[in-house]
């Protein structure tokens, strides 16, 4: 594979500082010792701006072409984060910390951004300024919104923003990228039924929760089979029910919880409202009443036209463009990356980690393999989006 020569030379230090990362996990934006040996690191291959405590937790480096002043100014962002998984992988570099792993593969988004800063950093054979973003609680904890807030796109004039994610399934040495919507929306509601409780021998003397609930939960699964267009993508899941404490009492209440997944904002307001009126005229049927707390999450992560044919370009330039799919099929998946596409033009990219377990199970585990294809794709990013003009060329 046509990886960057100087990046296979120092793989083997990327590969360490990868394992460091999924020894001592951390979670959500309590990454402070990641953040900190992310910063020692970034200033060690003297870049020339380094910066900590952006949207709390997150890094971000600077490093200046060697171009003519002034020029554009792109961002790449990896994320930082573990989760709360116990691993079972039994790798010798396995996490230290019971209940947290690195099982989304962040460690290795992390590892190979510092690749490419590293040699960015020793090249700068480009025109313009490369942004290096590390960021904090992607995972449920919009970080990416956390550093936004805290001036991110602003204080460092970033034109474009791309990001990376390792995609199991997908070979490794392949890439998937599609514009427009390439992972869901991201939202939550909780629901409470409020019955009237009583003796489980006398049943027509309560308002039974659990049976208004399951009502409810039958109901929810029309949303998608008949009010969402079949040719749209919508995903609406209840995944936890509670209710009552022995077996011969009625509860007085049922709690239930999950999500919805969308591709398209119309198609997410239709949801929204569709679960709003079955929620509310179900427990009104029954005589019972209900509270519905919706939470839009994560925005749609879509793809700018202009960036995405830029970013397939340069990864069929790593890896031949027989090894990218520009039209690969979205995920339902959330991506706090959103936030920042939102903000700027960008695209975010999928690069395979092959046959491995999938995103979020115990077995999961970055490939090693990747590693130089991820840090090559950074690298000509930069060099192709911010070229070198004139004699410095």
């Amino acid at each position: 594979m046509p990886v960057i020569n100087r990046l296979a030379d120092f793989q083997d230090d990327i590969v360490a500082w990868r394992r460091d990362f999924h020894r001592h996990p951390e979670i959500l934006y309590d990454v402070h010792e990641t953040a900190a040996s992310v910063a020692e690191r970034l200033r060690s291959f003297g870049l020339d701006e380094v910066t900590t405590g952006i949207g709390r937790t997150g890094v971000v480096g600077v490093i200046r072409g060697r171009g003519a002043a002034g020029g554009r100014t792109i961002g790449l962002r990896a994320d930082m984060d573990a989760l709360p998984i116990r691993e079972t992988t039994g790798k010798p570099y396995a996490s230290t910390i019971d209940g947290r792993m690195h099982a989304c593969g962040h460690d290795g988004h992390t590892a190979m951004l510092l690749g490419a800063a590293r040699y960015l950093a020793e090249t700068r054979n480009f025109e313009g300024t490369a942004v290096v973003i590390f960021q904090p609680a992607e995972e449920g904890g919009g970080g990416g919104k956390a550093m936004i807030e805290d001036g991110l796109i602003d204080r460092w004039g970033i034109d474009e923003v791309y990001g990376m994610h390792n995609m199991p399934g997908i070979d490794v040495g392949a890439f998937g990228i599609r514009p427009g919507p390439i992972m869901a929306s991201t939202d939550d509601f909780t629901i409470d039924v409020h019955g009237v409780g009583g003796h489980a021998a006398i049943p027509h003397e309560s308002v039974d929760p659990v049976v208004v609930g399951a009502a409810i939960v039958q109901a929810l699964q029309s949303v998608v089979s008949r009010s969402v267009d079949p040719i749209a993508s919508a995903v609406v899941s209840v995944t936890t029910f509670h209710a009552g404490d022995a077996h011969n009492i009625i509860a007085e209440t049922a709690h239930l919880s999950g999500t919805t997944r969308t591709l398209d904002p119309a198609v997410r307001d239709l949801a929204e409202g569709r679960i709003r009126t079955i929620v509310a005229s179900i427990a009104a049927a029954y005589g019972a009443t209900a509270t519905l707390n919706y939470n839009r999450n994560y925005p749609i992560t879509r793809n700018h036209a202009v960036p995405t044919s830029l970013a397939a370009a340069v990864a069929a330039d790593v890896v031949g463009p027989d090894r990218v799919d520009s039209h690969v099929a979205p995920m339902m998946g959330g991506e706090d990356f959103s936030y920042m596409l939102e903000e700027r033009p960008g695209a975010f990219i999928f690069l395979g980690n092959g046959d491995s377990a999938g995103l979020h199970n115990p077995a999961y585990d970055f490939n090693d393999d990747a590693i130089p294809i991820g840090c090559s794709y950074w690298v000509r990013l930069v060099e192709t989006a911010l070229p070198l003009q004139g004699p410095d060329r």
